[in-house]
């Protein structure tokens, strides 16, 4: 198998001449042009003067630091991804690094092999910005939405981003509001991405105890704890070459944000109860519908965890704020829910779907499917009325419009009352007299009359 190169033009910023040396080889050896800086302060000349792919920028220079420099850097070129070395690593520098804008860091020495690695997701992250063009492309002919159902601007604007991600291997954190869909977006990622063929494994964070999430995520030896009578495998390994999907991360206790944590950084596991280290090689998505960063004050989520997650955010919008998809997939619920109930129901009276589009989900999608569910049971006719959904949905806008329709009726003659009640009735319920009469709370035979006496029949 020939091994992939990266074309790229990277400077490489270290006081220490021969590790410059060192770089230099090596990087030239992989294909990559190199150019040298011994300070921070002629890193940022350097920036001003020429374009280049990616900086390699040690922490502690004699002048001008690498912390230093990172900002002024990322202020002239906020785009180009910074890779920051460090032989002073700790949690504290790594984090201000991330905070000023670096892309990642790395320890020294220097392992050869996570260089390479971190190197290649930083040009494919900044390759996220060029990509436009390709991107439509994909999403014309060879993506795969999978259920993802939406054409609102929104949802586009969304769907073209995961074209340009999936393909690469950056981690990713979704963000939205229960029940928008965050793990079909997963799932979505990973059939785009050349992973696709490989295990695609879910965990939901906030379905399982503290005390099972280490053996569910890392596996566990026999005799580990107290009912493990047999080598279990954690999802870890189950994904081996594939993705993995940790939904609701946010949920995670610190003890095991920290555990997590180190996984992503040295793509290695230990089973709970094991001494033997074992590598993984899985890209991972991560998702939460909680505030990250007021979860990181409140001291329940590891600012450096959220810097490693946190590579590529995808915000999920909630139903509310692309009601133009509402029909698209109150149809496609419908079709589906249907086909399961074996009942012959063509679509939603007018009425119905006004109160669909017109809700404000709090539940998202997830509502809205089990609201259609509820319809599709209860219809008896050919179309679902508004009377078919749950109460918080068909009352929508009901008091906004009941006064007025209250002075309109009290100048009518009661006759006329009783009229425009039966007709309205009949309408909602898609012309289906049986339950225009149910709902009315008369036989079918009187509705039969003052349908005639009105003149509809």
């Amino acid at each position: 198998m020939v091994e992939r190169k990266i074309p790229g033009n990277i400077l490489v910023v270290d006081d220490d001449q021969a590790h410059r040396t060192m770089l230099r080889t090596l990087l030239g050896g992989w294909g990559f042009a190199v150019e040298e800086a011994d300070d921070g302060g002629r890193a940022i000349e350097r920036v001003h003067e020429k374009s280049y792919d990616l900086i390699l920028m040690d922490v502690r220079m004699v002048e001008v630091s690498g912390l230093e420099a990172l900002p002024e850097i990322k202020k002239f070129n906020p785009a180009i991804p910074i890779i920051i070395m460090t032989a002073y690593s700790s949690v504290e520098t790594a984090v201000e690094a991330l905070k000023k804008g670096a892309y990642d860091y790395l320890g020294k020495p220097l392992d050869f092999d996570e260089l390479k690695l971190a190197i290649e997701r930083a040009m494919d992250h900044s390759r996220l910005r060029e990509e436009n063009r390709a991107l439509k492309e994909r999403l014309g002919t060879g993506f795969n939405t999978g259920d993802i159902i939406g054409r609102s601007r929104v949802m586009l604007e969304l769907l073209e981003t995961v074209a340009l991600v999936a393909p690469t291997e950056a981690t990713v954190l979704i963000t939205g509001e229960s029940g928008t869909g965050k793990e079909l977006i997963a799932s979505a990622i990973h059939v785009n991405s050349p992973r696709r063929e490989k295990p695609f494994i879910q965990i939901n964070c906030a379905a399982i105890t503290e005390t099972l999430l280490e053996s569910e995520l890392f596996g566990h030896e026999r005799g580990a704890f107290t009912g493990a009578d047999r080598r279990k495998e954690g999802r870890f390994r189950l994904a081996h070459g594939g993705s993995m999907f940790l939904d609701e991360v946010s949920e995670m206790s610190v003890a095991m944000q920290a555990k997590l944590l180190r996984v992503l950084q040295e793509k290695q596991i230990q089973r709970v109860g094991g001494e033997e280290v074992l590598k993984v090689d899985v890209r991972v998505m991560a998702a939460t519908n909680r505030d990250l960063k007021k979860e990181i004050e409140a001291g329940g989520f590891r600012e450096d965890l959220y810097y490693r997650l946190n590579v590529v955010t995808l915000a999920v919008p909630a139903l509310r704020e692309r009601r133009e998809d509402i029909p698209l997939l109150a149809q496609h619920f419908l079709e589906t829910f249907a086909e399961k109930n074996r009942k012959q129901i063509k679509g939603f009276t007018p009425q119905a779907m006004d109160r669909l589009v017109r809700y404000d989900w709090p539940g998202n999608v997830r509502e809205l499917m089990n609201a259609v569910e509820r319809g599709v049971i209860l219809c008896r006719g050919e179309h679902i009325s508004e009377m078919d959904f749950p109460f918080s949905v068909r009352d929508t806008g009901v008091l906004e419009q009941e006064p007025a329709r209250e002075e309109l009726l009290a100048d009518l003659p009661l006759e006329e009352v009783e009229k425009l009640t039966i007709l309205n009735t009949l309408e909602s319920a898609g012309g289906n007299k049986s339950e225009t009469a149910r709902r009315l709370g008369i036989t079918r035979r009187t509705l039969h009359k003052k349908l005639k006496k009105y003149g509809v029949m």
